[in-house]
């Protein structure tokens, strides 16, 4: 009957926006984990574990999974399942030659479309950088910093591509800097306060030079560390 064909979609909707809100919440955790360091590069995501965690089906989970998939969060390898991807020493200096050539990218299509408020923040949270914060805080902030330069870039492609990368080389940075300690922190602080202060200007080849100039160092910095690429997380 045409009311109870009413009630069974609007019953289906509701179990499908159900699992989507559960999904995203999965996501948001698995993410977190991830970024973070408590599930590292390698380690199996087993969908029943995260699935009784939630209370849930595996259905949301396989979608979550499906979500930091496209983020470059996890792989899904057949017969084995999904897992943190885990990187080499030349993909990840691959990856950071890409990211040499398409953030400065994102930085200039992104400055004109930055709002004053966006300005301050990116003071406030070099402020807290120079802190002297400890290292969880130290990425978590310096990952919001580079984001928030590039929140104007209208181009999705590119700035889905500059997140994604970002995402690969979490682990990477984060043993990068218990590898190095706070001593060479000032700098990254003298080379934000160049970048700060090119996005200030809007001065778009400013801004590429010194962001483009970062990386770079960053990247050789690293590959002079091949022990930030053994062991079972590496």
């Amino acid at each position: 009957m045409p009311g109870q064909t009413k009630q069974t979609a609007s019953a289906d909707q509701h179990g499908a926006d159900q699992n989507g809100a559960v999904s995203q919440r999965v996501a948001g955790y698995l993410r977190e984990a991830i970024l973070s360091g408590e599930i590292v590069p390698g380690e199996r995501i087993r969908q029943e574990d995260v699935a009784a965690r939630f209370g849930t089906s595996r259905l949301p989970v396989r979608e979550a999974l499906r979500i930091l998939e496209a983020e470059g969060l996890t792989e899904h390898h057949m017969h084995k399942g999904a897992r943190v991807p885990r990187l080499d020493r030349h993909e990840v200096d691959v990856i950071y030659q890409m990211r040499e050539r398409l953030e400065p990218l994102a930085l200039a299509e992104s400055l004109p479309h930055l709002r004053e408020d966006d300005l301050r923040r990116l003071e406030e949270i070099q402020a807290r950088i120079e802190d002297d914060a400890d290292i969880a805080e130290f990425l978590a902030l310096d990952r919001e910093f580079h984001l928030l330069t590039y929140a104007g870039c209208p181009i999705d492609q590119l700035s889905s591509m500059v997140v994604r990368m970002w995402n690969t080389t979490q682990h990477y940075r984060r043993t990068f800097m218990n590898l190095t300690g706070p001593s060479r922190r000032w700098v990254v602080n003298a080379e934000h306060r160049l970048i700060l202060d090119a996005v200030e200007r809007r001065d778009a080849v400013d801004a590429e030079r010194y962001l483009s100039g970062h990386i770079r160092r960053t990247r050789i910095e690293l590959s002079r560390h091949p022990e930030a690429f053994e062991g079972p997380s590496a």
